[in-house]
């Protein structure tokens, strides 16, 4: 009897001798690698492309942790707009690699399809370019937070103020992926709840050149807001090519349900006045938002002004380091860094304050701006007009509403 309970003294002596041993390992465990997967080269490469490594890096050096003692590296990956390209580099990551934390995704087939490999590997998933609602909806998992926007945002924002101006006729020109799907959808809802009518929509190709067949059926429908459920170089493609239509003069309105500050540089003001859409950044909101788009610009090789997701990378990557501090060090365990994300408040320069919802949705205001005439400009960006604010309650789905597991209702 007393060789047994000696033996099971010994036992538990090294048990609880291993399991300090881990406890203080992973206490000095503060090495974190971290992965910006977006489109480097096409279409979406002005809005996330190297602007959003260089955001990443921004906020990597603000968290102030390499003076702590921790390692932190970033790499970057071009998923070129393929769902089966951002899986194959988001697994090489994740396997060769050890990346802790896959930010951006803009695309949101991509995000989609990396949020389910986030979930089996257990690593997190920072959205701040997929703009599927789904994302937090049904396709929500414990691994993957949504931080900047999504299609209810949008859809809410841009949908409902034309349609409550006089905008109750729409025709959908909608990218064919699940973006398009997702905004047209969402703002179709919009539009229906709010009294108007959806008298049709054509889907394009991703990155098309030619828009003349989708504009043609758009002006035939009579419809009065002609709503581009698409983004980047598609959404101005579209709208240079509307000019050349004649479809303002001729009395239909552009909704850009998604447009970037780049779109808005890129077509030019005497192209782009007019253009009403939503976002939840600008550079020039506040004191905050200038102060650091400008540093963020000096180190920039374009020199251009942050896009809403370059800056929701910025502040999505600045809270999960807070929430990798307050944990003491890396667990490598995905889903319980994004449980302290959802635990500690989320406070940045740029966005502010607001919580992280349990459906990993960052509940942050919404605002309505509309393009200024070229006239209104007082310099180089200075292209907004902000119309209204949309609170933080009303720019998220309400969780009543959700469709994502892990609401508890």
């Amino acid at each position: 009897m007393t060789t047994t309970f000696a033996r099971r003294s010994a036992a538990l002596l090294a048990c609880a001798a291993a399991f300090g041993f881990a406890s203080s390992a992973y206490a000095q465990d503060k090495t974190v690698t971290i992965g910006v997967l977006n489109d480097m080269s096409s279409l979406y490469a002005d809005i996330g492309g190297p602007g959003s490594v260089v955001a990443v890096k921004m906020a990597v050096e603000d968290s102030g942790l390499a003076a702590k003692g921790w390692k932190i590296e970033v790499v970057s990956g071009d998923h070129q707009n393929k769902p089966d390209v951002g899986v194959n580099i988001a697994r090489q990551w994740i396997d060769t690699q050890k990346v802790d934390m896959i930010t951006d995704t803009p695309n949101s087939g991509v995000a989609l399809a990396v949020s389910n490999v986030a979930k089996e590997k257990n690593v997190v998933l920072l959205n701040n370019g997929g703009a599927s609602a789904d994302l937090t909806g049904k396709a929500c998992n414990a691994n993957t937070i949504s931080y900047t926007y999504d299609t209810y945002m949008l859809a809410t924002g841009t949908g409902k103020a034309l349609t409550k101006a006089g905008g109750d006729t729409w025709f959908f020109l909608t990218a064919d992926y699940a973006f398009g799907a997702a905004l047209e959808r969402d703002t179709s809802a919009v539009v229906t709840a709010n009294g108007g009518k959806v008298l049709g929509g054509v889907k394009h190709p991703l990155n098309t050149s030619d828009f003349s067949s989708f504009l043609l059926q758009a002006q035939n429908s009579k419809a009065k807001i002609v709503g581009l459920a698409n983004a980047g170089g598609d959404t101005t493609n579209s709208i240079k090519q509307a000019a050349e239509f004649g479809i303002v003069e001729g009395g239909q309105k552009l909704a850009a349900l998604l447009l970037f500050i780049n779109d808005v540089h890129s077509l030019g003001l005497k192209t782009a006045h007019g253009l009403t859409f939503t976002e939840s950044f600008y550079w020039d909101l506040n004191d905050a938002t200038r102060a650091w788009s400008k540093r963020f610009q000096e180190k920039t090789a374009n020199k251009a002004m942050p896009s809403m997701t370059q800056a929701g990378n910025y502040a999505g990557v600045i809270h999960y380091l807070k929430a990798l501090e307050a944990l003491g060090g890396n667990p490598h365990d995905g889903a319980k860094v994004v449980a302290k994300m959802k635990e500690i408040p989320t406070d940045d320069p740029l966005f502010g304050k607001g919580p992280l919802r349990e459906d990993g949705r960052r509940i942050i205001p919404a605002y309505l701006f509309e393009v200024k005439k070229p006239d209104e400009s007082k310099g180089p960006w200075d292209y907004y007009k902000l119309i209204s604010t949309i609170s933080a309650d009303d720019a998220a789905k309400p969780l009543k509403d959700s469709e994502c597991p892990l609401v508890k209702k």
